[in-house]
């Protein structure tokens, strides 16, 4: 699960910029995943910590109006923004680079459900875990 960005303007019409996706619970504070297999693994592996690897600190209980999960199923409506302690975040994996992303003038975002997004720093700014592997290639 998760949600498709896309830039629209009158010369591109619509590009795809990625996809943020529930990427399970992190350590804020250090910056690791608890997938046991580390970030690279948030999609795929199963294995999942009990605690920080770092510094022991063990998740804090999120409902769906505060999980990165619940952001994907439409019932977090709060205001995008960086977490602190071990709670849930999401992944950001790029369909364009990043660099070419700035370069980017005179349009706007939206998401799929064709939302205008205001601030999408602040969307990024709950992905901790950023995919590169994917520019250049389609998906959804």
């Amino acid at each position: 699960m998760g949600t498709n960005f896309y830039f629209e303007d009158r010369k591109i019409h619509r590009q795809h910029i990625g996809k943020r996706s529930a990427a399970g619970m992190f350590c804020w504070d250090c910056g690791v995943s608890l997938c046991a297999s580390g970030s690279s693994g948030v999609h795929s592996d199963k294995r999942w910590l009990e605690e920080c690897p770092k510094c022991g600190q063990k998740p804090t209980e999120e409902d769906l109006g505060l999980s990165s999960a619940g952001r994907e199923l439409g019932f977090n409506k709060t205001k995008p923004k960086a977490k602190n302690g071990v709670k849930s975040c999401s992944s950001f994996s790029w369909a364009i680079s990043p660099v070419d992303f700035k370069k980017l003038r005179g349009g706007h975002i939206r998401d799929e459900y064709d939302r205008k997004v205001k601030d999408f720093a602040a969307v990024l700014s709950e992905c901790p875990i950023q995919r590169f592997d994917m520019i250049g290639k389609e998906f959804s």
